[in-house]
């Protein structure tokens, strides 16, 4: 069966680039990357036309750089639409944003590495700090109590009118509308700071949990991790009274 005979289109390109290859070989010689042929395409791909240079209206088109032995030596693809352009961006700034979350995680290791020498340490520093929240707890139910101590005055003296028949001033309506609002403000403080305890276990859990991995991730941790053998019973054993003082005090 006979090949179908090329169309005109492929028979003028064909002698496009032969014409062109031959006018370049005369003028660049035969040497090693001594002349090449430059097509450019529409947007649906197709070739519209070649030379030695691409017309700045076809800038933005899919390009195909030909030797003068047909072979393919450099091709770029047409311009991003506005969506893969899109899409780039996205993922150029997922990159980015991940590149900054590992240095933010460098920065924090170096910090805990620099900070504490064994995990012994990282629970004393839950305690001292577990215990300023708990004084602060204390000094706020002091102040609870005496708040219930100056609303119950006030109740009493506004008992008082009520047993005389006499209309409550309106003084100490206020007064004790007022006490009411502190009250309620340092309960609110109150359960906030216990709040904090149980955020400050969490983060010295996490802590430690990345310190033992960062002590014992590689060769590198493994030389300054030499006397972590050491204080790990410790370790083990020291968050138990830290724990059982929060508890205890609230």
């Amino acid at each position: 069966m006979r090949s179908p005979r090329p169309t005109l289109t492929v028979v003028a390109l064909a002698a496009t680039l032969l014409a062109l290859g031959a006018a370049q070989a005369q003028t660049k010689g035969p040497g090693p990357g001594g002349g090449t042929i430059i097509c450019w395409k529409d947007k649906s791909g197709k070739v519209i036309g070649c030379g030695d240079k691409v017309p700045a209206e076809y800038q933005d088109s899919a390009v195909k750089e030909v030797s003068r032995q047909g072979i393919t030596v450099k091709q770029t693809d047409a311009a991003l639409t506005a969506e893969q352009k899109k899409a780039q961006q996205a993922e150029l700034e997922r990159k980015k944003a991940e590149a900054q979350q590992k240095e933010e995680q460098r920065r924090k290791d170096k910090a805990l590495l620099d900070t504490f020498s064994n995990e012994k340490e990282i629970d004393l520093k839950r305690t001292r700090d577990v215990q300023l929240v708990e004084s602060n707890i204390e000094l706020l139910q002091s102040n609870l109590k005496n708040a219930n101590d100056r609303q119950a005055d006030v109740r009493a003296r506004a008992e008082q009118y009520k047993r005389n028949k006499q209309p409550v001033p309106q003084a100490i309506q206020e007064d004790f509308d007022r006490i009411e609002g502190d009250k309620a403000r340092t309960e609110k403080q109150i359960a906030q700071k216990r709040k904090d305890i149980v955020t400050l276990h969490q983060r010295y859990d996490e802590l430690k949990k990345r310190f033992a991995e960062l002590k014992g991730g590689g060769p590198a941790a493994d030389v300054d991790a030499k006397p972590a053998p050491q204080p790990a019973p410790a370790a083990t054993a020291q968050p138990a009274p830290a724990a059982s003082a929060a508890s205890g005090k609230k």
